[in-house]
């Protein structure tokens, strides 16, 4: 029954991409530009959707439900796009393919498993659960980040403000002294002298060098360089790490517990991921699978990537036939690592970056007040 199913729906489809004037109500002939499909939208979206299908409403009337109940326009519009696509006999999966580079392939294939199946509420359900648990694990990372970054933002602005605005006031007064100045002093005369007349050529540097630097990322090998860095870097470099293998491993054990081809898995959880080096490494092993090779083995070969831990749980669950089992466990480890890790980070990061700020405005303020208090000194005499 289910062959049947999928054979005419290839059909349809087959139908409808070499005929699209047969259809002209279908939104395939009028793709949604630039739709906008957040992470929490496809949550949503797929909660519901798996919880229509299990109360049994069809599909289409599914979809009719969402697209008239969506509270964001651009979610409406992509709703109406696959219930125009369901209505003329094509597959949800094969009309969601028009929107993979917002959704990406492991959403996809999910569902290509749910239809072939028969499980496709199941799988919905399975979607929903696992792309909150990954967006939780972003707002994790990023909120680990977002603190220090703030500090650091605030410490040179108060830095900057204070040379190029409150200085600059009180610098003909130290200039008219031929008293000799304290090195500290000279430097900030210096550094005030710099700004206020290189300053806006320094911002204008500063964002080519940042516009210039978004249009290299767009190469792979220039990406490619940067993650590598990225991982490498103190401190940040280790929750990169965590963070990739976690997404890594729970992918890759959702997608072999789905019954999808080691192979292909091995190609989504590449594709899904943004870091180049994981990306890249993770299609060297897939070429390395079809020629026989264990993956635990080749993994080996990146300690830098893939820790020993990791790489003996594998071969481990390679071994026992349980490797989704083993990298689902690998993923709560890391995960569980990550958010110790960000709780962590803030503790140890605030006393420096504290400190460090400190130590900015404290110059500063000597710098100002050591020739201030020659100057009164010189004056009482």
């Amino acid at each position: 029954m289910n062959n049947q199913k999928t054979q005419r729906s290839q059909s349809m489809n087959w139908i409808h991409s070499q005929f699209p004037s047969l259809f002209p109500g279908s939104a395939s002939t009028k793709n949604v530009r630039n739709p906008r499909f957040p992470v929490r939208d496809q949550i949503i979206f797929a909660k519901r959707l798996s919880m229509m299908l299990r109360s049994g409403m069809p599909i289409l009337t599914s979809l009719r439900m969402l697209e008239e109940e969506s509270h964001s326009k651009s979610v409406g519009q992509i709703a109406h796009s696959l219930a125009n696509d369901v209505a003329h006999g094509i597959a949800l999966s094969t009309a969601l393919q028009k929107y993979e580079k917002i959704v990406g392939a492991f959403y996809i294939n999910i569902i290509i498993v749910g239809e072939t199946s028969g499980t496709l509420p199941e799988n919905l359900e399975y979607i929903a659960e696992e792309l909150k648990k990954k967006h939780e694990l972003r707002k994790q990372v990023i909120g680990a980040l977002v603190y220090p970054l703030v500090i650091v933002i605030s410490t040179f602005g108060i830095t900057t403000m204070l040379i190029v605005y409150i200085f600059p006031k009180i610098m003909p007064i130290f200039l008219s002294m031929k008293a000799e100045l304290p090195w500290s002093t000279r430097t900030l005369i210096w550094l005030s002298h710099a700004l206020s007349t290189y300053g806006l050529f320094l911002l204008l540097g500063i964002i080519l060098g940042s516009v210039a630097f978004s249009f290299a990322m767009r190469s792979k090998n220039f990406h490619y360089r940067v993650d590598v860095m990225l991982i490498h870097i103190p401190v940040f470099g280790k929750l990169s790490r965590f963070y990739n293998l976690a997404n890594t491993c729970r992918t890759l054990s959702l997608l072999l517990k789905s019954d999808v081809r080691f192979v292909q898995a091995l190609e989504i959880a590449a594709a899904s991921l943004k870091n180049q080096a994981y990306s890249r490494a993770l299609v060297e092993v897939g070429g390395g699978v079809l020629k026989g090779q264990r993956m635990s083995v080749q993994l080996k070969a990146s300690p830098q990537l893939f820790p020993p831990l990791l790489t003996q749980m594998l071969s481990v669950g390679e071994s026992t036939g349980n490797l989704s089992e083993t990298l689902m466990y690998m993923s709560e480890m890391y995960e569980t690592e990550i958010r110790d890790w960000t709780k962590n980070l803030t503790s140890v990061l605030e006393p420096v970056l504290m400190l460090t700020m400190g130590l900015l405005v404290g110059f500063i303020a000597v710098s100002i007040i050591t020739p201030i208090y020659g100057i009164t000194q010189s004056i009482h005499n």
